[in-house]
């Protein structure tokens, strides 16, 4: 993962709605949710809670995904993951540590 990559992802979960949409996205798993669902249970209105969507999919956190008229919002596991990678890459000063069980996330 490239430097711009962690700093864009990184930027975009440092807000509070984001990060609350991004962790019920992480828990909902690879079913997802469309942004009626998520509107509802956390209160975000529906053109803010775009909004977020929005700045979490630029950050290649979320994917989104038409299934007949409904928008279906996913983590991107794959990303997380990669991220959680790279600021973990160097932990513990290259000695094995429980960190490994977090970054690979074998349900994801």
């Amino acid at each position: 993962m490239e430097e711009n990559d962690v700093v864009r992802s990184l930027a975009a979960l440092a807000q509070g709605a984001r990060l609350r949409v991004f962790r019920a996205l992480v828990i909902a798993g690879h079913q997802g949710m469309t942004p009626g669902v998520m509107s509802e249970g956390s209160g975000i209105p529906p053109a803010t809670l775009s909004f977020h969507l929005k700045e979490l999919m630029n950050a290649g956190l979320v994917s989104q995904e038409r299934q007949g008229r409904n928008l279906i919002y996913r983590a991107s596991f794959e990303h997380m993951n990669a991220l959680l990678g790279y600021l973990t890459e160097n932990c513990c000063q290259g000695d094995a540590c429980a960190v490994d069980a977090v970054t690979n996330c074998s349900s994801c």
